[in-house]
């Protein structure tokens, strides 16, 4: 972090939805941001809208070595890296029955092995550094999976969730200074829908029993980044960017065979 309290963060799959309103939230604030994605004009457009504190680097998260020269690029033009968000990912709609080999790696490759490539990439930066925060988003989808048409990103996004806190229990006892954060989304109006392989699923699961009202309701990306920006100013182990998305998760667990008979009783009458 800079003597003004600026810190420099790079944020993959910054080209559009939360990782662009999280750019523009955090450049705006006076923050670094480092742009990464692999659309080079719609991620060269988010970087003029910001200004001269963003730095737009295209790449390909699904590939080590890119991902890799992201990191030499921050650290080339900034001089060090506070935040790593690592944000890109993509949907299917496809329930599990139906899912091909092809479409079950593409979604662990791109959901799943670029937080692996970011996060050891990074990390050992911050371990030479005594500090540094990773911010991996995640779904609440992957902490409860009531999409079933969402059955191969549930599962990868499941399998983020638990490299999230292992990394973090590997680094608490011998490296405090370096925080490690789940961020779970629910529903979210982007275009990260449209554009599932398989095309847009049918309209969401109806509001679970004993959840919060309004639970199910959208965010913006914008309310989002809001929630992200505010675990870089005060980081913590993980958190729901809904606030209803809990109550879900409670019912959920409490009880899981009940709260699927509901789910398919409910869809059933829909």
């Amino acid at each position: 972090m800079s003597e003004d309290g600026s810190k420099v963060v790079v944020i993959t799959g910054a080209s559009g939805g939360i990782g662009a309103a999280l750019a523009r939230l955090l450049g705006g604030d006076g923050h670094r941001v480092v742009l990464a994605a692999r659309r080079d004009a719609a991620l060269g457009q988010v970087a003029r809208e910001i200004g001269d504190n963003a730095l737009p680097v295209t790449t390909d998260v699904t590939n080590r070595a890119s991902v890799e020269k992201l990191r030499d690029r921050a650290l080339a033009t900034f001089g060090h890296v506070d935040v790593w968000v690592n944000n890109a990912g993509r949907g299917i709609s496809r329930p599990a029955l139906q899912l091909t080999d092809a479409e079950f790696d593409d979604m662990m490759t791109v959901n799943v092995k670029s937080v692996l490539y970011g996060m050891q990439a990074i990390v050992p930066h911050f371990i030479e550094r005594g500090s540094g925060h990773v911010i991996n988003v995640s779904s609440f989808l992957g902490r409860v999976p009531l999409a079933s048409i969402r059955s191969a990103y549930n599962a990868a996004k499941a399998a983020v969730n638990a490299l999230t806190a292992n990394v973090r229990a590997d680094l608490a006892t011998t490296h405090p200074g370096i925080h490690v954060s789940l961020v779970m989304p629910g529903l979210v109006a982007t275009d990260f829908a449209r554009n599932a392989l398989g095309g847009a699923s049918a309209a969401p699961p109806p509001t679970p029993p004993r959840s919060a009202p309004g639970a199910a309701a959208p965010q913006t990306a914008d309310e989002v980044a809001a929630v992200i920006a505010g675990v870089i100013a005060n980081p913590v182990a993980e958190v729901f960017t809904n606030p209803g998305s809990a109550a879900i998760a409670k019912a959920y667990f409490d009880d899981v065979a009940g709260f699927e008979r509901y789910m398919a009783s409910v869809g059933a009458q829909s």
